[in-house]
């Protein structure tokens, strides 16, 4: 579809039925909370299109395998014809020679659950890992089974690949083998996405420390296209109009390690509360100083010309500490953020800061790290530390920061 409501084009696969049982009277998949618990299994209606409506299954799964973290009912029945996920082949010639701005790839998910069930899902676009899709399914514990919309942002890197290509390849998989079985009832491409006309709902939750009664005040909350506020003394926030699905929030604070939540959000006020738990974190040397767990620092040296996000060779130093400090600290996780001044168009300045960090994690990852241990993220203006009045305001807005996630 084009020229919608909702987005400049919509590219949907699978139907909309609530995987075959139907929506509940008044029920809204786009605008309402979560499903209320379906039975399961169920028969594959040979109409639907192959991976969708159906239980699936790791495709590394084993029978006989003992699984450490149990399994769910799904795993009894497996079927190993039936039940493979498969790629999805969607359709993107309509997009060709469009400007994109935003992409926002919407699954209607069921039974997703990775923290109860010890699964990795992975998400692979034209079989490149999406990690930061990733984090997100994983941080998600889907029980009844219910179903549930989750809006998924795509970094700008994708972009080319949707108006080059006359299609792209999808698949959900997971990736250790857990009985963790899962179901999608279909899902959805919106390009140039209209965020206004988006049924929209608030949210209100807090951040405590994990094992005490100690709310953390200040800790910065990040919903998963990176909107934010903080915590106020009594370590409660509100995040307000958010469009309506699962949104996974992250939370971070000096001292402790990442926490996330998730919210189900339909429209209006009418959302339960999130509560995040932080645990406190721990510390190490990077570059001849001790920086802990939430931490963020301004890294130095990290150049770039004009416009352009190839990494100079004498920013490499830098990069070359950050490999040998992941090296060092096999358990940590890190968080590249490119900043930008203010000059120029915004959506552009948030693309340019993300292909630059984004140009700093390749090269990280070509030197032995593993990919989903670095997060890139592109701020462009939102957060400068300097107002952007003088040029030197400017350079100092100009910057790569690391925030040291996990240790």
């Amino acid at each position: 579809m084009s020229n919608t409501q909702e987005a400049e084009f919509i590219i949907r696969m699978g139907d909309v039925d609530n995987l075959g049982f139907g929506w509940p009277q008044g029920f809204d998949p786009f605008c309402s909370r979560m499903t209320e618990s379906h039975s399961y299994p169920w028969d594959i209606n040979p109409l639907d299109l192959q991976g969708f409506d159906r239980i699936l299954l790791s495709s590394k799964f084993n029978p006989a395998k003992t699984q450490d973290c149990g399994s769910d009912g799904y795993s009894a029945s497996f079927n190993e014809i039936k039940y493979k996920p498969v790629t999805w082949k969607i359709p993107t010639e309509v997009l060709k020679g469009v400007t994109i701005k935003n992409i926002y790839l919407q699954i209607f998910i069921d039974d997703f659950q990775a923290p109860s069930l010890c699964s990795k899902f992975r998400l692979l676009i034209n079989g490149k890992r999406f990690v930061e899709g990733e984090k997100l399914l994983n941080a998600i514990d889907q029980t009844g089974p219910v179903g549930k919309l989750i809006s998924i942002p795509l970094t700008a890197d994708f972009y080319p690949l949707l108006s080059n290509s006359g299609n792209i390849n999808l698949l959900i998989d997971e990736s250790t083998g857990a009985a963790d079985g899962f179901a999608v009832d279909f899902v959805r491409l919106l390009v140039n996405r209209k965020l206004e006309n988006s049924c929209m709902g608030n949210i209100r939750g807090k951040v405590w420390e994990k094992d005490s009664e100690n709310p953390v005040a200040g800790a910065k909350i990040f919903t998963a296209d990176n909107r934010s506020v903080e915590t106020n003394s009594n370590g409660e926030f509100e995040l307000r109009d958010i469009p309506a699905g699962f949104e996974v929030l992250r939370a971070s604070a000096a001292g402790y390690t990442d926490g996330s939540g998730t919210a189900d959000i339909g429209q209006g006020e009418d959302n339960p509360e999130v509560m995040i738990y932080l645990e406190k974190g721990k510390s190490a040397e990077f570059n001849k100083k001790r920086i802990n767990a939430g931490e963020t620092i301004t890294l130095n040296n990290i150049l770039f010309d004009q416009g352009k996000a190839v990494i100079r060779n004498d920013s490499k130093p830098e990069l070359e500490k950050l490999v040998s400090f992941l090296l060092e600290n096999p358990g940590a996780e890190i968080e590249l953020s490119g900043h930008t001044s203010s000059e120029g168009e915004r959506e552009y300045n948030r693309s340019l800061s993300y292909k630059r960090v984004k140009a700093c994690k390749d090269y990280i990852v070509a030197r032995g790290i593993a990919e989903d241990r670095v997060i890139a993220i592109g701020f462009g203006p939102d957060h400068p530390v300097a107002p952007n009045d003088t040029e030197t305001n400017r350079t100092k807005n100009r910057r790569v920061e690391m925030r040291l996630k996990k240790l």
